[in-house]
């Protein structure tokens, strides 16, 4: 190198007739042009053998890291290193005519290698988050807030190193100078060191795993949990749009978080019709007749017939007035109905629970309630089991002279007003 540099200085001052400063400006500048074309031909040729040699390698082993590292360009990160430390070796020999200049040029290489380790080590943790998300363990988990973190403790480090070597400072100097704004920083962080403590929260008492389904009023989300960051958690609605909740409001408010039901073997069916009070009555005879041509009350109705009977007759109570001894009622007869009919019903689970209960009564009717489980979660398939369900109890209570609530509309008054008329 110095044999190349006596030669240079020799033609340029004899051939050419260059001397004095312009001498050493254009020395520096042949010199500077020289160096650029050998560190890029360095570069491309790193990059060639890190892409045929490494490529090679790792597609040749087993395992899946290692494909990664070199999906997300750790190594070619780490290839330009070798260009920047020719340029450190020969600073010395190019800037040898302006001392300032070869200090400055020291500083700037020195940062850039550290900007070039911290982005391979960004890639790293990159590839760390892409190793993790492969294994089932941590696929829910929120992965992505333990990785920003990293990224922001990794670029942090980077740039205090980068501006200590750029001023000639020590890192321990700009340290003890953020002290000072340490409040400054805490409030600028807050919603990141907030969303942090969340994330370890979440994690550590597994209260929402990614994919789960979750409802939270107040931020309108009702969905599945597409990603948990540091800052903001992803819900993808049913209506295919996107709520952002603040991760930490997972922890300081309430919601809804469905996995339970979707772990569970059934899906929970919970509707009460309201039936009119006026309606509920003793069965009498013709009722009973007719009752008795329900194949699956039948053996129910002779049973309780003949229990009701046998019960008056030993008690010896008179039965010629409703108020004595005990009767069935048609609300009894249709609620033990509808029981035989859900439990028959093939799409709902037969060892989880299943009844058909009365609520306290309401302005609106006497609330009687199914309570049972699907078998099939599927919020359609699930929303059309229940609705069979209901479909048949409002098709056939007519039969048990059961009517339900509903509040009058304008035409029951447009016909009340006919019948007036009519009497009139």
């Amino acid at each position: 190198m110095k044999e190349y540099g006596f030669f240079l200085e020799e033609y340029l001052s004899s051939s050419l007739g260059i001397t004095g400063g312009n001498l050493a400006y254009t020395r520096l500048a042949i010199l500077l042009l020289t160096l650029v074309i050998i560190c890029f031909i360095v570069q491309v040729i790193t990059k060639k053998v890190l892409h045929n040699v490494v490529g090679h390698v790792v597609k040749r082993t087993r395992t899946e890291w290692d494909d990664i590292f070199y999906e997300r360009s750790t190594f070619a990160w780490l290839a330009n290193i070798i260009p920047a430390l020719i340029v450190r070796a020969t600073t010395p020999f190019v800037f040898k005519d302006f001392p300032d200049l070869h200090d400055n040029m020291g500083h700037l290489i020195a940062a850039f290698i550290v900007i070039v380790v911290v982005g391979a080590a960004n890639s790293v943790i990159e590839s760390i988050r892409d190793i993790m998300l492969r294994n089932q363990k941590f696929r829910d988990k929120p992965i992505a807030s333990y990785i920003q973190l990293g990224k922001i403790i990794l670029y942090f480090i980077g740039g205090i190193l980068v501006i200590s070597i750029l001023l000639g400072k020590s890192p321990g100097y700009f340290l003890g100078a953020m002290g000072a704004v340490s409040a400054v920083l805490l409030l600028v962080f807050k919603d990141t060191i907030l969303g942090f403590v969340a994330s370890i929260h979440i994690s550590v008492n597994d209260m929402v795993r990614v994919g789960d389904w979750v409802s939270m009023e107040k931020y309108g989300a009702d969905g599945d949990v597409l990603e948990i960051n540091l800052a903001t958690v992803k819900v993808k609605n049913w209506d295919l749009t996107i709520t952002t909740i603040p991760t930490y409001a997972l922890v300081s408010d309430s919601f809804k978080n469905w996995r339970g039901m979707t772990e569970s073997e059934g899906r929970r069916i919970k509707r009460a019709v309201y039936i009119n009070v006026d309606s509920i009555k003793h069965a009498n005879a013709e009722l009973l007749e007719k009752l008795h041509k329900i194949a699956i009350l039948r053996p129910f109705l002779e049973n309780k017939e003949a229990e009701i009977q046998r019960f008056n007759s030993d008690k010896k109570i008179p039965t010629d007035h409703p108020a004595n001894g005990r009767r069935l009622t048609n609300i009894g007869i249709f609620r033990y109905y509808l029981e035989l009919f859900v439990k028959n019903n093939e799409n709902i689970h037969p060892d989880m629970t299943l009844m058909v209960r009365q609520l306290a009564p309401t302005p609106n009717g006497l609330p009687l309630e199914i309570y049972a489980f699907s078998k099939d979660k599927r919020w359609v398939h699930y929303e059309a089991i229940m609705s069979d369900i209901f479909d048949h109890v409002y098709a056939i209570a007519p039969f048990f002279d059961i009517t339900f609530f509903q509040n009058p509309s304008g035409r029951d008054f447009q016909e009340l007003n006919k019948l007036k008329s009519h009497e009139s």
